[in-house]
């Protein structure tokens, strides 16, 4: 087993390893993997030495919470970080006929957004339940923003503010949880949290990559003056930074447009200059900026994971980075390593 470097989570006595394993390929509600595969994947992550697992209430309508319990209930329960999220309640629905559809399909739920306070405490106990543990390190709000919401974000945003943000400060002062965040697709939803309360951590999916680093103009400095700490998810940009400038290829969980698909592909072309694969940059780009504490790929068989992890350990010259910033493809403020 290979060790990780752990960094930590905001100003908390916890700490998470750099690589972790997201939950949402795993138990995800569009095409979930069968038990043995996810415990399969689970084991190979432990083996390898990741200590960090995030899931959620809405990666499977909980069938990834049950997933993560499964597998997480074998080791011992210091030696590992663990994230689940709220704002999604899960309401009964029909179940599946076919009991042979069991793993073909998310758990017979719905999820309801609701950020308030009661159902914050409630997601917090049904989560506890799902996942068969006794602890959540850090409880992020998941999903606030405009993209998502559209003409229902302020709505949303007051309630998690005024209700949710309540709740998860008494649990963090209680000791119930470790830290508090938010799970979100754009850093603007964290730059307007920050006006509102103390948080601890940002999970940011897909906002700070190799593709893009407009969060470097105000979200990232502001981040490092308060010591909060990020944690990236999707450094794939949805699938586009995995396999390159391919037709058809995803970017922000659609088709990618043509001048995403120019840029990725003037990006690629200076990766192979450097015989350095694409996603070997977009895994390992993000850690370099001091406030990011770990990168989460998500894989959904051991296969993927451990081409992640071969990636993720690709040694990569410092002349790739400054190539990029020359050929303008690359933020010139972006942190980069030094030899």
């Amino acid at each position: 087993m290979s060790q990780f470097e752990s960094r930590p989570i905001g100003r908390t006595q916890l700490k998470v390893t750099v690589f972790g394993q997201g939950g949402a390929p795993l138990g995800g509600h569009r095409a979930p993997s069968p038990w043995p595969q996810a415990e399969a994947v689970m084991d190979f992550a432990w083996e390898s030495g990741i200590r960090y697992f995030d899931t959620a209430p809405f990666y499977g309508y909980g069938l990834s919470e049950h997933y993560f319990g499964n597998a997480l209930r074998k080791h011992k329960r210091e030696d590992y970080v663990l994230s689940t999220k709220i704002g999604r309640l899960l309401r009964p629905r029909a179940a599946p006929q076919d009991p042979n559809d069991l793993w073909k399909e998310p758990l017979p739920f719905e999820p309801v957004f609701d950020y308030g306070y009661d159902a914050t405490m409630r997601s917090f106990e049904d989560s506890i339940q799902r996942l068969g543990l006794n602890r959540i390190d850090i409880l992020l709000m998941h999903d606030l923003g405009v993209s998502e919401h559209h003409d229902d974000h302020a709505k949303h945003m007051k309630a998690a503010m005024e209700g949710g943000y309540k709740a998860l400060s008494e649990l963090r002062a209680a000791g119930k949880i470790g830290a508090i965040g938010m799970g979100v697709n754009e850093w603007q939803v964290c730059m307007e949290a920050m006006e509102y309360g103390d948080f601890d951590v940002f999970l940011l999916a897909g906002r700070y990559t190799l593709l893009e680093q407009e969060a470097l103009t105000k979200f990232l400095p502001e981040c490092q003056k308060r010591g909060t700490t990020i944690i990236i998810g999707g450094p794939f940009n949805s699938g586009i930074l995995a396999v390159g400038a391919k037709p058809g290829v995803h970017y922000d969980y659609r088709p990618a447009p043509k001048e995403i698909l120019d840029k990725v592909a003037k990006i690629e072309q200076v990766c192979a200059d450097h015989k350095v694969a694409l996603p070997a940059a977009a895994l390992q780009f993000p850690l370099t900026h001091p406030s990011v504490c770990s990168v989460i790929p998500g894989s959904r068989s051991t296969d993927e994971l451990k081409r992640n992890l071969d990636l993720f350990r690709t040694p990569i010259p410092t002349s790739l980075w400054s190539d990029l910033k020359s050929a303008g493809l690359m933020r010139q403020d972006a942190p980069t390593p030094q030899e």
